[in-house]
């Protein structure tokens, strides 16, 4: 649905020239709803914005359900751009417009005629729950229901992809969780495929099904978000991970464990479907072995609960390569730590 194919983008600024973007390549699946997560400068408010060319790329190729944006005239843009939605950290609204108003301006730009308007606005605020908000100004309602306000607009051309820059960034934890759900809602009933633009990683977690994490306008790292929590391969990704999944024992702990002959500490990453096995019980009574528990800790990604577990294993070299090689066997994911247990191989 959405293509970044070599993508870079430079800003003069003062005799100075800014790499926001370094060849940039993934795609987002029809459908998917797909997380681009860095810090304050990474480059992913810029690279969302080629998506419907608010901002051109330097070069590259970007293609959105399969038009190549690169070739395209003014007029042939602005015929793909009726199928891009966006909504924004601060809501954008129309102050001195009614929320009818704002959510039927892209309808009344395209003449569309007022019978057909007025249908498509009292259902979209239905489908976001705001039924009877329809003849108050932005600034009678809250912050959710601005963005609420937000979402409906950008649905109301039925478009096939939505854009969210920041779009919870602005709003408290019960409401950010409020809005998810709706955007969740969104890509269920209708099927829109969305590009959430985000820093927090518990956005990443409860909707986004894959994610790219950016830093210094390149991405260095792109996987399924199952995956980047259970195996951030940078440090980037590893700090956005431990913001909302507590991973790893605390250096108090890890001070604590004792250096002894024949110890091997692993982490281990459990599935949905292993979280009810009797993981430590079956080590123990099937290879003989002293199993200390470091740490364990429970999380959920989506709707799928999984789990963290720190364990040191006392046995000798031919126990140890039996149990790993018994994780394998049971597709438990696991990771070997170094004998300090600060470092993971």
């Amino acid at each position: 649905m959405i293509t970044f194919q070599n993508v870079s983008k430079t800003f003069s600024k003062k005799q100075t020239t800014v790499h926001a973007l370094n060849d940039v390549s993934f795609t987002v699946d029809k459908g998917d709803i797909f997380g681009v997560i860095g810090y304050s400068g990474a480059g992913k408010s810029t690279l969302v914005r080629l998506v419907n060319q608010l901002e051109k790329q330097t070069s590259g190729d970007v293609y959105v359900d399969n038009h190549h944006l690169n070739t395209y005239t003014p007029a042939d843009l602005r015929k793909v751009k009726k199928d891009i939605g966006m909504i924004f950290q601060h809501f954008n609204l129309l102050n001195s417009k009614t929320v009818f108003k704002n959510v039927a301006m892209p309808l009344i730009l395209s003449n569309i005629n007022p019978t057909e308007i007025k249908k498509r606005v009292d259902e979209m605020l239905a489908f976001v729950g705001l039924e009877g908000k329809s003849q108050q100004y932005p600034s009678e309602l809250s912050g959710g229901q601005k963005q609420r306000v937000a979402i409906a607009r950008a649905l109301v051309t039925n478009p096939k992809i939505l854009l969210c820059d920041e779009a919870t960034s602005a709003l408290d934890p019960a409401t950010t969780d409020a809005i998810l759900d709706l955007l969740k809602k969104t890509n269920e009933t209708f099927g829109v495929t969305i590009l959430v633009i985000t820093h927090e990683m518990s956005v990443i977690q409860k909707i986004c099904n894959r994610v790219a994490v950016m830093e210094q306008g390149r991405v260095i790292e792109l996987d399924s978000v199952k995956n980047v929590f259970s195996h951030p391969k940078t440090e980037t990704a590893k700090r956005f991970v431990s913001t909302v999944i507590n991973t790893e024992p605390s250096e108090h702990v890890l001070k604590q464990i004792a250096h002894k002959d024949n110890a091997q500490v692993y982490r281990l990453f459990i599935e949905s479907d292993q979280i009810s096995n009797a993981i430590v019980n079956d080590l123990i009574a099937k290879f003989q072995v002293e199993v200390n528990i470091i740490h364990a800790f429970m999380a959920e990604i989506q709707t799928e609960a999984v789990g963290y577990l720190w364990l040191q294993i006392i046995g000798d070299t031919t126990q140890q390569q039996a149990i790993q090689a018994h994780l394998t066997e049971q597709h438990i994911q696991y990771e070997e730590v170094s004998a300090d247990a600060r470092f993971i191989h």
